[in-house]
């Protein structure tokens, strides 16, 4: 299976905001650093280097001294061992980030201080694109260099702080719009910028700069702005002293560091006392982010659910809800949707926004008030759920009125799972968070993984034979992870899809399953022996014979996920044959591979065939015919099929081939997509 790997950019900058128009770090204590200062000449400009050395990873072995004023502080923990720079106070024309393996530079270098960069020995790279001073690390066996941070105990050989007095550093004015000319602001990136008019999105309000540990983004707009460019991310560190704050409502002035990675620009902050957004917003909104619970009335979930009396509801009355949220998209299995209860039961409530996780209102295990006033409740696919209005159904809260019907409280307990078995599950139970004891996925699954390019659903047994589905996103960052093979207990949301029960859960340990299985066997192991995704040459794994026909196997861009392997023809015979696999150290061993197929006539299936005595020549060699599960919805592409494990253990300690056969004839043929071919043992 294909795996997708995002790049965690935990490169924390700072941004750096003065409530009038300049800034300064004078409400931090500095410590005495007399006797620590140098000034020093500087042999070029930051400008020079940055040209010099745009292209330039080589160690620097010229005397060449740089100097700059520094534009960040690393007090409130947002900056992490990186120094910012600009060659000016005030209207600066360059910017310079100073990567060190160091922290607490606020100490050596604070924020409006003249500083002195002696280059030699040091090396200009590139994280995100950005251009940076750095340091190369030489690799003792290879004698190759990596370039990254200072070492802690060069730093104060290369950095030197001026004898000179702090200076205001003040904010160089941008617009949003200017962050398109990457000419001009290019140069910009590590110096003190300011916006006008800045505002956090109204989907933004009530929420905080980030998740305790977690580095998120956010927006800034500037909604004096009719161009389509009219936001830029702000990125927050989970480990700033600040993360917990609530983000400002209003509008004002936003100043910080600017950067960027790769395409994208960004900003930074460095304290949030710098930030000075408490006016009026542009739209006139004043938005509130408590709850005055005077007068109104409070509903539990079962109440809310008995708004739905068959028909979609809007519910009327002057109400609220409070309950636990339960499961949100932390692991993204569950999508612009959270689950909450109380003791009466439990239910969806469809929100319009991602990351909802990050968000303290939908934290797991937090209390919500929910204003109900004109929200929705309906069925969707059988399943009762909260929300807004979608094309006459129930659907998302819009992002722009969650801060209207979400409020957060101080209430904070664990989940407690309800224990139910599948075969008492009822309606009821439908919403609610439940634990389910001595559960093991059915043979048929084992050694398969959550999900593969779209919803997924396993099945799931008790000791008695009765069963119910799993169901996971192929977007859950545990999608790609084996399931357990053991037996043990289940924890998750149940929910309801046209009719039939399934549980959703937000984290693999929901299904933890080590157990020896209900016939008292230990858990089987399976291993991958052989694992074909066509990421690479067709040739790496393959043999591709025509035998009819002029189209012939080859890799396009579609599979579950993309790329897979394609065969589409008429009047063709075309074989897709493997090259040898060793089937030893197993006790058993599975084929098992994906289809997708479209034809508008009825026309021939692929066939799977195996051998331990390929002769290098398909029609001279003698085949066993397997018997696979094949997509047998062929009036349209998508989703595709597993095959279900093919038992090839009666080729244990030999060396298979295996063949894919396709065949069409000129008024009857099938485009047959393949993907994820995997050979497994099992221990």
């Amino acid at each position: 299976m294909k795996k997708y790997f995002s790049i965690i950019r935990i490169f924390i900058l700072s941004l750096t905001v003065f409530l009038t128009s300049c800034v300064q770090d004078d409400v931090y204590s500095t410590p005495d650093l007399q006797g620590k200062c140098q000034d020093l000449t500087p042999t070029k400009t930051i400008a020079e280097v940055k040209t010099a050395f745009a292209n330039n990873t080589a160690t620097i072995t010229d005397d060449i001294i740089i100097e700059g004023y520094v534009s960040s502080s690393d007090e409130s923990g947002n900056v992490y061992k990186t120094i910012y720079l600009q060659d000016a106070p005030e209207n600066p024309t360059q910017g310079l980030v100073v990567s060190v393996d160091a922290v607490s530079t606020y100490t050596s270098f604070p924020q409006g201080s003249k500083v002195y960069i002696k280059l030699k020995g040091l090396a200009f790279g590139r994280y995100g694109n950005v251009l940076q001073v750095g340091y190369n690390n030489i690799d003792p066996i290879t004698n190759t260099a990596t370039f990254g941070r200072i070492p802690e105990k060069l730093v104060a050989n290369h950095l030197v702080r001026s004898c000179a007095s702090k200076v205001k550093m003040v904010p160089k004015v941008i617009t949003l719009a200017s962050l398109t000319n990457t000419s001009t602001v290019d140069p910009l990136i590590g110096a003190l910028v300011q916006i006008n008019n800045a505002e956090f999105p109204i989907n933004l309000l009530c929420n905080i700069y980030a998740p305790n540990g977690t580095t998120v983004n956010r927006q800034i707009v500037d909604p004096t702005m009719t161009t389509p460019i009219n936001s830029r991310v702000v990125r927050n560190s989970g480990y700033a002293s600040f993360a917990a704050d609530q983000l400002p409502s209003g509008n004002g002035t936003f100043i910080g560091i600017l950067s960027k990675f790769n395409s994208d620009y960004q900003f930074f902050i460095n304290r949030v006392s710098d930030l000075n957004m408490k006016g009026a917003r542009l739209d006139g909104t004043t938005p509130s982010c408590t709850f005055n619970t005077t007068g109104k009335t409070m509903k539990t979930v079962a109440e809310v659910k008995a708004y739905f009396t068959g028909a979609l509801a809007q519910i009327p009355d002057n109400a609220y809800l409070k309950a636990q949220v339960t499961a949100n998209d932390k692991t993204g299995n569950l999508f612009k949707y959270i689950y909450v209860e109380d003791k009466t039961g439990g239910i969806r409530v469809n929100i319009d926004m991602a990351s909802l996780y990050a968000d303290p209102r939908f934290f797991v295990g937090k209390q919500v008030l929910i204003n109900l006033k004109d929200l929705y409740v309906g069925s969707v696919n059988t399943e009762v759920q909260l929300g807004g209005l979608f094309n006459g159904n129930v659907g998302r809260v819009l992002a722009n009125d969650v801060y209207k019907h979400f409020f957060p409280t101080t209430d904070f307990t664990d989940v407690v799972a309800t224990e139910k078995t599948i075969a008492g599950l009822t309606d009821a139970d439908v919403g609610r968070w439940i634990k389910i004891k001595n559960l093991q996925f059915i043979n048929d699954d084992l050694g398969e993984s959550y999900a593969g390019g779209s919803n997924t659903s396993r099945t799931l047994e008790d000791c008695s034979g009765a069963k119910i589905s799993l169901t996971t996103s192929s977007f859950a960052n545990f999608a790609s992870r084996q399931i357990d093979s053991g037996k043990g207990d289940l924890y998750g949301v149940l929910t309801k899809y046209n009719g039939k029960y399934e549980v959703w859960i937000t984290n693999p340990l929901g299904a933890d399953f080590d157990g020896n299985r209900c016939d008292g066997s230990p858990a089987p192991v399976f291993e991958s022996i052989f694992n074909e995704d066509f990421s690479g040459a067709l040739t790496n794994n393959w043999t591709a014979v025509s035998v009819l026909g002029t189209a012939v196997w080859n890799i396009q861009q579609f599979g579950n996920p993309k790329p897979c392997v394609v065969m589409s023809g008429n009047g063709n015979e075309d074989w897709l044959i493997s090259k040898p696999i060793t089937l030893a150290g197993y006790k058993n061993y599975y084929l098992s591979f994906e289809t997708d197929g479209r034809a508008s006539v009825p026309s021939n299936p692929l066939e799977v065939y195996v051998t331990d005595n390929y002769t290098g020549n398909y029609a001279t060699t003698t085949w066993t015919k397997l018997n696979p599960i094949l997509d047998s919805d062929l009036s349209k592409f998508a989703p595709f099929v597993n095959s279900g494990k093919l038992d090839i253990s009666n080729f244990a300690g030999k060396n298979v081939v295996v063949a894919f056969k396709y065949t069409s004839t000129a008024t009857a043929s099938a485009t047959w997509e393949l993907d994820n071919v995997k050979v497994r043992g099992r221990k």
